[in-house]
């Protein structure tokens, strides 16, 4: 149906949950700040740090101390992504399967070198044909420059791309980029809040992402 297949990566092809709750509240603890809730951080997850820091702090960050706690957080992070990263079940198969029939590609707000990490802990790097972090972008999710990038860059018709995604950010991020959206409801997001960002596609299950063709 699609030849061009963009993901979205925490929650949506990896469970990376459990990594982020850990990571937050050390750094936030560790930085003396009040932790936020696992609610917060769940809902969050689908924006960059960069951002979601200051929507989750009690106090207003400074740039210094947003960076502080940026850098707390990542070395959290990296010290256990081998412990906690996993793949949701049935991912691989249904990626190997697309990727004979499609272009993949991941857009994340994740930075890339760090992202590029996760899918080589995953071995999964080799099914995509560009991954594109929050520092290749000038405006994050749901802005709909990760998108519009690959699309100029590798000259893409639009009607034959979808972007799939966990959270609201991901289908509104779709939608400004005038590309089909597709939710999954195995990531951060409830359904009934994906179904008030009116996606094209919701589906439940991994076995149903069937879009390469």
């Amino acid at each position: 149906m699609y030849k061009n297949i963009i993901f979205d990566f925490d929650g949506t092809i990896a469970d990376s949950k459990k990594c982020s709750l850990i990571a937050t509240k050390k750094a936030f603890s560790d930085y003396g700040l009040e932790e936020p809730s696992d609610n917060q951080i769940e809902y969050y997850m689908g924006i960059p740090i960069e951002k979601s820091f200051d929507l989750m702090s009690s106090v207003e960050l400074k740039v210094k101390e947003r960076n502080e706690l940026i850098a707390l957080f990542r070395k959290n992070y990296k010290k256990i992504e081998n412990l906690y990263l996993e793949i949701f079940d049935e991912m691989l198969t249904q990626l190997e399967i697309l990727h004979k029939n499609a272009k993949l590609f991941i857009i994340s707000s994740k930075k890339t070198d760090v992202l590029k990490r996760n899918l080589n802990i995953l071995n999964i790097e080799h099914l995509f044909l560009e991954v594109i972090g929050s520092d290749k972008v000038r405006d994050y999710k749901p802005s709909p420059d990760g998108i519009l990038y690959i699309v100029n860059k590798y000259n893409l018709n639009k009607d034959e791309t979808v972007y799939i995604g966990d959270a609201i950010f991901d289908i509104q991020m779709a939608q400004n980029a005038g590309v089909a959206s597709c939710a999954v409801t195995w990531g951060s997001h409830s359904v009934e809040k994906l179904k008030l960002e009116n996606p094209d596609f919701l589906i439940t299950s991994v076995s149903q992402l069937k879009f390469g063709g």
